[in-house]
């Protein structure tokens, strides 16, 4: 079932105790991005609180006793797009709250679908879908997930990842 903007805010809202993101995409064209991203091409800071909305809710999710947990798989050379998360934007969802982590992945299979999804409270899958640059052009709520497939992913790449800031640190 493809989800609208209200219905997936709804899916995320609901989740109870914990969420994954599994991030494969080397870019992404966010649109409220956009500002922020030509800046880091410039050489500019960040503007203030760029995305302060979302770390509110990161901080709130985990003062509720509830996990957010996010692997983001990245590939040599680094995209401007990556280059861009890895400096300006992770950082500040660390600091929220969020348990980030990275896999350099290089040529070598690390068995991990090429699909980036959401999975919530380790029963409800939703896919995200984008187009070749980058831009999100849907949501779909997974009607039967194969569970077992995706907690092994989920797993696979948890203990394949590094957290972030070991790896920044590394890097």
């Amino acid at each position: 079932m493809l989800l609208d903007r209200e219905q997936w805010r709804e899916v995320f809202r609901g989740f109870r105790k914990s969420a994954f993101r599994l991030e494969t995409r080397q870019v992404y064209t966010m649109p409220g991005e956009r500002e922020d991203f030509e800046r880091f091409l410039a050489g500019l800071p960040a503007l203030p609180d760029d995305n302060r909305e979302w770390h509110d809710r990161v901080r709130g999710y985990v003062a509720a006793g509830k996990t957010i947990q996010r692997v983001k798989i990245v590939r040599r050379p680094l995209t401007d797009y990556t280059r861009y998360l890895l400096a300006g934007c992770i950082p500040g969802n660390v600091e929220a709250g969020e348990d980030y982590r990275i896999i350099e992945a290089g040529e070598r299979d690390i068995g991990l679908p090429e699909q980036d999804f959401w999975m919530f409270d380790e029963r409800v899958v939703v896919h995200l879908d984008y187009e070749p640059d980058g831009t999100q052009h849907s949501r779909e709520l997974m009607e039967d997930p194969d569970l077992p497939r995706y907690l092994h992913w989920r797993e696979l790449a948890l203990e394949q990842g590094v957290r972030f800031d070991e790896w920044h640190a590394g890097s």
